[in-house]
């Protein structure tokens, strides 16, 4: 199965995808196995090489794995970048290696993903973020990997905050007037445009009018949830005090960058032609019917310098549809409800069984 790279990320139905996914990812399999040992001693021990016929059956690691045990399939002096996660809950971060190929792999397929949203061209970029996220260009942490790859979608980029994460709205006064009616482009973590953006500027009575822009944030959720913050809110509030009315949560993680899925107008999220996500129901981790909540899996075919294809993550979600959602996009479409509250773990997302693989 083979698909136009100029098209749309979303021409795929499902059979297609599962046909043309695993075209690949039998071989990154292959190719982990041989140069990342650690994947190799966990491939033999909890399961096989073979030719995989659904994406289902197929090998997946827990996550966490990645902050515990270096896994690169590629040597060292090849190596160009390290991403690390943002470790808002956990002291150990998630280290994630890329070599030149990997990086631009990720990088192409994050333009054909999100130009379908946005459209091709280059708009203003408002960044809600302070610039010394990115001082060090060669590690990168989830915030920094972030604003890397979405800032190749604007120009003029104006970072909103100060080092003491405090607004420049005469700046940002400023850069409005400059641009005029122009569209633009704002980006921003989701709990940082809340608290830095929307509730300052609600505190010190500023309204904007950004009519005319369109928003894309993601992460951070877990900070909004405890707060009682919801989607449904979060965009109504962006709406009233700044006018935005485009507004695109995405979902994603820093070990596997490049393959985000986007929230549509119906409020669903979703699976790029490289991506895939499964739920996996907690107590026994086989997958469950379209409607049930459980475990999120996610699959991607871009990894390539490290054994990130197929991650058991630590979020819940529930697929509500395929290749049928009223947007128009074929594939999986999803949302996703929280994280997996520690104490019903159980086990299944845990690193013992991986990481007694190494003993």
């Amino acid at each position: 199965m083979k698909r136009n790279i100029n098209d749309s990320p979303y021409q795929l139905d499902s059979n297609e995808k599962q046909a043309y996914m695993l075209s690949i990812l039998n071989d990154r399999l292959i190719h982990h196995y041989q140069n990342c040992s650690p994947y190799q001693r966990i491939v033999e021990k909890l399961f096989s090489i073979t030719q995989y016929n659904t994406l289902t059956s197929y090998p997946y690691l827990p996550v966490g794995l990645f902050k515990t045990v270096k896994l690169a399939s590629v040597p060292d002096d090849k190596i160009i970048k390290t991403l690390t996660s943002s470790g808002t809950t956990s002291k150990e971060v998630s280290k994630i290696y890329l070599d030149r190929e990997n990086a631009m792999n990720q990088s192409k397929t994050l333009v054909q993903i999100v130009t379908d949203w946005i459209g091709k061209a280059r708009l203003p970029m408002i960044i809600v973020d302070h610039k010394n996220v990115l001082k060090d260009r060669s590690s990168f942490n989830a915030r920094g990997a972030g604003i890397v790859g979405f800032s190749q979608f604007g120009y003029d980029h104006f970072y909103l905050l100060d080092d003491n994460m405090i607004p420049d709205w005469e700046g940002l006064g400023k850069f409005l007037h400059k641009h005029g009616n122009d569209k633009i482009f704002i980006f921003g973590f989701t709990f940082m445009i809340w608290q830095y953006f929307y509730q300052v500027a609600v505190k010190e009575q500023i309204t904007l009018s950004l009519g005319n822009s369109i928003l894309i944030h993601g992460g951070g959720w877990k900070k909004l949830l405890e707060n009682a913050v919801g989607t449904a809110e979060f965009r109504q509030c962006l709406e009233h005090q700044f006018g935005i009315q485009h507004i695109h949560n995405y979902y994603g993680m820093v070990e596997q960058v490049g393959s985000i899925f986007m929230e549509c107008s119906e409020g669903f999220l979703h699976a790029p032609d490289y991506a895939e996500i499964i739920i996996r129901d907690p107590n026994n981790l086989s997958p469950v019917n379209i409607g049930v909540e459980g475990i999120v899996q996610t699959l991607s075919t871009l990894s390539s310098s490290y054994p990130g294809n197929s991650l058991l993550t630590e979020d819940l979600g529930t697929i509500h549809g395929k290749d049928d959602c009223k947007c128009g996009r074929k594939g999986t479409y999803f949302t996703i409800s929280g994280r997996i509250p520690s104490a019903e773990l159980r086990g299944c997302s845990d690193t013992h069984a991986y990481n007694s693989s190494f003993k």
